[in-house]
């Protein structure tokens, strides 16, 4: 019975045990490291860190930012904010001006720790505008070629040369128009001529056939 009882105890003492040491062995304490770097535009990230194990701190942290630029501007002390994308990422609640800055952080909670490192602001790159392409040179035509009209359009005239008056339209299709009919006339006289010589050589021919059978005995 004696070890029975003794047996128990020692499962008791034993779970025990594991169970109030095992938040003691997932508590965090001492050095914390703070890692600084430009965000790319006009704010710095600062990633909070155990410096033993490299675990995120997951505590509040409480530190400050204040930085000096290359030519000789003075920014901060301003409070770190904590950032949306990490529990142990921070970042400064004012941006930084346009410039080269030499940040410094100072945490003092949970532990006491400072970085310094350069970083740039309002460094962003500017959209690429899209090009259009210069149009090319037009070919002039070679000297005495014309170059004929689109379709249904009609070539206009050449500079230093006047469009022909609209009364000498007129009298160029009229001429036409009596050429044409010159011509007809013509081709009716011929015909007319042709005929009538037909006609004198038939009637020649009659008179003499007629003759011939008077004179025959």
């Amino acid at each position: 019975m004696k070890k029975t009882s003794a047996y128990v105890l020692t499962l008791l003492l034993s779970w025990a045990g594991l169970v109030l040491g095992a938040p003691a062995a997932h508590a965090h304490g001492g050095p914390i490291k703070l890692e600084v770097t430009g965000d790319g535009a006009d704010n710095v990230n600062v990633l909070v860190t155990y410096e033993k194990d490299g675990h995120p701190v997951t505590e509040i942290v409480a530190a400050t930012l204040t930085a000096t630029s290359s030519d000789g501007r003075a920014f901060g002390p301003v409070p770190l904010r904590s950032a949306g994308e990490g529990q142990n990422l921070y970042r400064s609640a004012e941006p930084l001006p346009s410039g080269e800055w030499r940040v410094t952080v100072r945490a003092t909670e949970p532990a006491k720790a400072k970085k310094t490192v350069k970083v740039k602001a309002g460094v962003v790159a500017a959209p690429v505008a899209a090009t259009t392409p210069a149009p090319g040179p037009t070919a002039a035509p070679a000297p005495g070629s014309t170059t004929a009209p689109a379709p249904g359009t009609t070539a206009a005239p050449a500079p230093g040369q006047a469009s022909a008056p609209a009364h000498l339209h007129e009298a160029a299709a009229g001429a036409a128009g009596k050429t044409d009919g010159d011509g007809a006339m013509g081709s009716v006289l011929r015909i007319g001529v042709i005929v009538l010589a037909a006609l004198a050589a038939l009637a020649a021919w009659l008179v003499l056939a007629h003759r011939h059978r008077q004179t025959r005995p």
